[in-house]
């Protein structure tokens, strides 16, 4: 039987009280806990509207959203298609308004399928691109999201050469960002709505010491491939928010912070 949404919010709660009991120093003084999980929710293929909605979702409260977008501004997936991408006119922008936004492959290609020199071409074009329409991107500090989470082990090998990490499928929780950590992995969950599927991981990370969860959804509503609710997302960064011991950070800036 499959946990509810009810059951999430009351392991939520439990372990809320369980994570943000104080440490107290030798003078008596209660000190706030330091942070023992991450959630990176990594939005992927670059909505048009489902993207603008979820930065003003995170702004709301003051959180940066990790967005993950395609360089070309198109694909062939047929949960793509049917909506409009963005193009880097709206990604500058909500990148100044403080969103991360990083690459997700030039034209959404399964790399995996691919001969190796192919696939390096598509993600030299694809960190091209962003190169030069992306202001202020660095692919050395940059995050390559694997599009359908498709990787291979020469591909692993080969793009810690071109990029600071890269995110690709494999288990939802991640050890804590540490200094040469390339390699993120993730789940998703699809083709309809994955909001159980992200309860699910959340009561498994809440339920450990320390962790890093990273979550793979796409648009809202019923914007692409195993989309969320905006209101389910608003509701979900609300409840984090309240555990003391919970950060909310984008894949880049989680190693930026921790693992530098």
């Amino acid at each position: 039987m499959k946990p509810s949404r009810r059951t999430f919010l009351n392991v939520v709660g439990t372990t809320a009280l369980t994570l943000a009991l104080p440490t107290v120093a030798r003078t008596g003084e209660a000190l706030p806990p330091r942070k023992t999980h991450l959630v990176t929710l990594s939005f992927d293929d670059g909505f048009k509207k489902s993207f603008a909605r979820i930065a003003e979702i995170y702004e709301k409260h003051r959180l940066s959203a990790c967005l993950n977008v395609v360089a070309a501004g198109l694909a062939d997936d047929a949960y793509i298609k049917t909506s409009p991408l963005g193009d880097f006119e709206l990604w500058n922008e909500l990148k100044r308004r403080g969103h991360e936004v990083m690459p997700h492959g030039y034209r959404h290609e399964n790399l995996a399928r691919l001969p190796l020199d192919q696939a390096q071409e598509l993600v030299k074009r694809c960190l091209d691109v962003f190169s030069e329409r992306l202001s202020g991107f660095d692919p050395k500090q940059a995050v390559f999201n694997f599009p359908y989470n498709a990787s291979t082990p020469e591909l692993e090998r080969w793009l810690p050469t071109q990029v600071r990490a890269f995110r690709t499928g494999g288990g939802a929780i991640n050890p804590w960002p540490h200094r040469g950590q390339v390699k993120l992995t993730c789940v998703s969950s699809g083709p309809g709505n994955c909001e159980a599927a992200i309860d699910r991981e959340l009561e498994r990370l809440l339920a450990r010491k320390s962790g890093w969860l990273v979550f793979n959804t796409h648009g809202l509503d019923e914007e692409g491939w195993g989309p969320i609710r905006a209101a389910y997302l608003e509701e979900l960064l609300e409840r984090l928010l309240a555990l003391e011991t919970v950060e909310i950070l984008p894949a880049g800036r989680a190693l930026a912070k921790y693992a530098a």
